[in-house]
């Protein structure tokens, strides 16, 4: 039986949690995550900057119109005034969940204090935490690092802290900011964390497998899983950790037919949702991260970078795939 997992009022049907990732997880690719398996998927992060709400970027990364329950909105700011009138912005446009992001180590997020910088400064996480959390009556859950450098690993206290603020859930991803993405990530911190705190949380980094999955559930004993990076061009990551954490025994990889249809249903969302011209450029990355490994790989993602519409997209993927049927029969 798999576990599930509660957020405030909120049953997951499972504990496995798409990561917040810019410039990905738009509404296309969460809605994907979901029927693949996934129990909840958090919104690209929206800047708490009021300024930016009437940006048509920042309107479609609060765009949550079909998605199944509960709709999970990540926020982003170093001021406790702004970051708690972006999460009541967000609630009254449809958010049930604001996840608040401490966790994003990229410099244009860190350099204004937001994001992973935060945790150098506890008073003023704090602060931010008891201003969301009085601001809104939905869930506000935390995603962090372990803490700034290896040197600060104050993860710990962090977790403690947003747990007495009102947090209701905590992602902890397994390195410290200076890490970035480099090396492999610890999971020895997110079971202490887990251990100190009452709150569900979520362990997060280098998820790439069910059998990782599965270690790592076991190792920090947390209460749920978050998937990033495994899961572009694998959006189907998540069935097969929910398989394996189920019953033991590893799901087949889908056939690339079954690959190719995945994909053609991402893009008609990706084309619908951004328009032709947009949704063509969005999907490159996507036909890449779906294309890596296959034979002729590399070729087929010069050629597709290089289309321009919807019907030049569909008409080489299916070529693409058809082959990589053909070479798979004749293995």
């Amino acid at each position: 039986m798999l576990p599930s997992m509660r957020i405030g009022p909120y049953q997951l049907k499972n504990n496995l949690v798409v990561a917040p990732m810019a410039g990905v997880t738009d509404r296309p690719f969460r809605m994907l995550c979901r029927a693949l398996g996934a129990g909840l998927a958090v919104s690209e992060m929206v800047a708490s900057n009021s300024l930016l709400w009437g940006s048509e970027k920042t309107r479609r990364r609060a765009n949550h119109e079909g998605e199944p329950e509960p709709k999970s909105v990540q926020i982003v700011g170093a001021d406790p005034a702004m970051l708690a009138e972006a999460a009541r912005y967000n609630v009254a446009n449809g958010a049930q969940i604001i996840d608040i992001n401490m966790g994003c180590p990229a410099k244009k997020v860190c350099n204004v204090m937001a994001g992973s910088a935060l945790l150098r400064d506890e008073p003023l996480v704090a602060r931010l935490l008891e201003s969301v959390v009085k601001a809104v009556d939905v869930p506000v859950t935390l995603k962090i690092r372990t803490g700034w450098d290896s040197t600060s690993r104050n993860g710990m206290r962090i977790a403690q802290l947003a747990q007495a603020c009102g947090i209701q859930a905590l992602s902890v991803h397994g390195r410290t900011r200076a890490d970035a993405f480099m090396g492999s990530a610890e999971y020895d911190t997110i079971r202490e964390i887990k251990a100190a705190v009452s709150i569900p949380v979520i362990a997060n980094g280098d998820i790439d497998s069910p059998q990782k999955a599965k270690h790592v559930l076991d190792y920090t004993g947390a209460d749920g899983l978050m998937v990033g990076r495994a899961a572009q061009g694998r959006p189907w990551i998540f069935r097969e950790i929910a398989h394996f954490l189920a019953t033991g025994e590893r799901l087949a990889e889908p056939d690339p037919i079954e690959v190719r249809d995945i994909l053609l249903s991402h893009l008609e969302n990706l084309y619908s949702f951004y328009g032709a011209a947009l949704g063509v450029r969005v999907a490159r990355k996507h036909i890449g991260w779906y294309s890596k490994g296959c034979v002729g790989g590399a070729a087929f993602r010069r050629t597709i970078n290089t289309l321009e519409t919807p019907a030049e997209q569909r008409a080489l993927i299916e070529t693409f795939f058809a082959r990589q049927a053909e070479l798979e029969l004749a293995a």
